[in-house]
């Protein structure tokens, strides 16, 4: 339920899958969230690192809670260089009940923003820069702490 793929994700491929793998499974509710690299500040693109065990652990507490209300959350994300206006991640929430699968996609996008171990690069004239001004500490971590 969790896939990680080199470079942009060919959004129409992933989320027809995600719909024909679940169609049968009695879901009053599929929710799609789509994340686009912006035309923003010159940038060329996005570039990914992830650290795979963190993120593992991280999204299988989700599909834990997920579970628990009767759905599935699914979640696609890029590795290495995205270009502007190219799909760098995909989440998914499918739910018997739809008020379920708003609540969930809700907080499983915003808590990614925050707490998944994906650490980002802008793509400018050439290079790779670290975008620490829109990175977000991960809880705990000391990641991104001031050093005191």
């Amino acid at each position: 339920m969790l896939e990680l793929y080199e470079n942009a994700l060919d959004v129409p491929e992933i989320l027809s899958r995600w719909y024909r793998d679940e169609a049968q499974n009695n879901y009053g509710a599929y929710l799609p969230f789509v994340g686009t690299v912006r035309d923003e500040g010159g940038i060329e693109g996005l570039s990914f690192d992830i650290y795979e065990p963190m993120l593992e652990r991280w999204f299988q507490r989700w599909q834990a809670q997920a579970k628990r209300e009767g759905a599935v959350v699914k979640m696609a994300h890029s590795k290495g260089d995205v270009m502007v206006h190219e799909s760098s991640y995909i989440a998914a929430v499918f739910s018997p009940k739809r008020r379920v699968a708003l609540t969930l996609i809700n907080a499983f996008v915003e808590e990614f923003k925050a707490s998944a171990p994906i650490w980002k690069y802008d793509l400018k004239n050439g290079a790779r820069i670290y975008a620490k001004e829109r990175s977000t500490p991960i809880a705990g971590s000391g990641i991104l702490g001031e050093t005191p």
